[in-house]
């Protein structure tokens, strides 16, 4: 099928032909019928797979369909990080550049005068992140009397990171009347069951198992003693192949610490975590893609934006606790129909976790050694930057500091990641400021090669 046959608004069609597309995916296929129908709608499908156009190029087309009938916001997208935000803010600029509508972000970490400014002057589409809106709702900057879309981004985070309270509170002040898409990568299926609050008869559209990984993605467990997991990393990265790696660990400082090892070793590598300012998230961002660097070691709720093509390996440095967040991880490779290959530690204190992943996914990890490579377990040493940050750490304890937990970049609702604690038993627990962190970049949507299919 060719993007003509969906019945798209010819300008919107002169985009996707600048940017190389000729088919729709999946999702795309299944879901844009649904919306142009009018239809609220869940859409499920693995990370990469397009969705972001699943949902904007139907709203787009009905957008130039009731062009110029008076000044007001007509679409909202909620979406769970800054980094996401942006994302969609920069497929909505390509997807609609030949249409004269005007949208804005809204988003914590940076100054809310320019926000209320696009609030206030009701801005045809608005993507925000739920704290910040909250927030400037709550002071009656915001009017959503003409909104005709309501977009629910990753819905599953969202609700797994705390956000419904705030998402209820927005929606009690949306019309009734309008169409409501939730679209994730995966969703359990008590959340689905919280959609009903929402939607009005949805209708269901999923690409493949709601727990599968990309098909496209090998996936590799090595198993290795905790304290020869740096070494291990250092080994298999001087392969060749390995030339645009994405690495996970659960926590910030974890981050910053495996990057200093790293570079010992001469690799280049950036952090992204909630405790990057705005312009250094920005620039690891931009080297990453670049390829100045070719490490970017991320923590989960940092990474949930990441949009970047050409991803070779994603390493789970850190095992995932949450199974859902493995499929997310392994998500940011193998994109678009590309391949690329998924590697996860596994340490003995990892089983556990390793067993609930393999009976969620529905099949065992490939278990592999590396060659040449000495496994003996032996403490590893400790560089001056780690002594250093231990003692900041023990300071900050002293004085009552909450030093070395994932989130709280930021003050007010909306300022970092938010307070996640987790620990290796538990879910989430959300405390203190509870926004998604974001960078605020113009819309460059990277180019596309001809003849691929649309994916996000």
């Amino acid at each position: 099928m060719s993007f003509n046959a969906l019945n798209l608004d010819p300008n919107i069609l002169r985009a996707i032909a600048d940017a190389g597309y000729t088919e729709p995916t999946p999702i795309q296929t299944q879901a844009i019928p649904h919306i142009l129908a009018g239809h609220d709608m869940i859409g499920i499908a693995q990370t990469g797979t397009g969705k972001t156009a699943a949902f904007t190029l139907p709203i787009l087309t009905k957008l130039a369909a009731t062009a110029g009938q008076g000044r007001g916001t007509r679409v909202l997208v909620l979406a769970p990080t800054r980094e996401l935000v942006v994302q969609i803010e920069e497929n909505v600029r390509a997807y609609g550049k030949h249409l004269s509508l005007k949208m804005a972000t809204v988003f914590g970490g940076v100054g809310e005068n320019s926000q209320i400014k696009a609030l206030q002057s009701g801005l045809d589409i608005i993507v925000a992140t739920p704290g910040r809106l909250m927030d400037l709702m709550d002071r009656r900057y915001a009017d959503f009397s003409r909104l005709q879309f309501l977009v629910l981004d990753e819905a599953d985070r969202m609700l797994d990171m705390g956000f419904l309270p705030s998402i209820r509170t927005i929606v009690r002040s949306l019309p009734k009347q309008r169409q409501t898409l939730l679209f994730s990568a995966t969703l359990s299926r008590e959340i689905e069951g919280l959609t009903h609050e929402f939607q009005h008869a949805p209708k269901l559209v999923q690409i493949g198992r709601r727990s599968n990984p990309a098909e496209t993605v090998t996936q590799w467990a090595y198993e290795v003693p905790r304290s020869r997991k740096v070494a291990l990393l250092g080994h298999l990265l001087k392969e060749p192949t390995m030339n645009m790696v994405l690495i996970f660990v659960r926590m910030k400082h974890s981050a910053d610490r495996l990057a200093r090892q790293l570079e010992t070793h001469g690799i280049t590598c950036a952090t992204l975590h909630s405790n990057r300012s705005q312009n250094q998230r920005l620039r690891a961002l931009r080297d990453f893609k670049s390829g100045v660097v070719r490490v970017l070691v991320a923590t989960d709720i940092a990474a949930r934006g990441i949009d970047v093509d050409g991803i070779s390996h994603v390493v789970n440095f850190d095992f995932p606790m949450h199974s859902e967040d493995y499929v997310h991880r392994i998500g940011r490779t193998g994109r678009a129909h590309a391949v690329g290959d998924a590697i996860s530690f596994v340490t003995p204190e990892d089983h556990g976790e390793l067993r609930s992943l393999e009976r969620f996914i529905g099949r065992g990890l490939v278990r592999k050694k590396a060659e040449g490579f000495d496994y003996t377990d032996r403490p590893e040493p400790r560089t001056a930057g780690d002594v250093g940050e231990q003692r900041g750490q023990h300071r900050q304890q002293s004085r009552g500091g909450g030093g070395g937990r994932q989130g709280g970049g930021g003050g007010g609702r909306q300022g970092g990641y938010g307070g996640q604690r987790r620990s290796s038993n538990s879910r989430p627990q959300v405390s203190g400021n509870r926004e998604g962190g974001n960078v605020s970049g113009g819309p460059r949507p990277p180019a596309k090669p001809a003849g691929r299919s649309w994916g996000r």
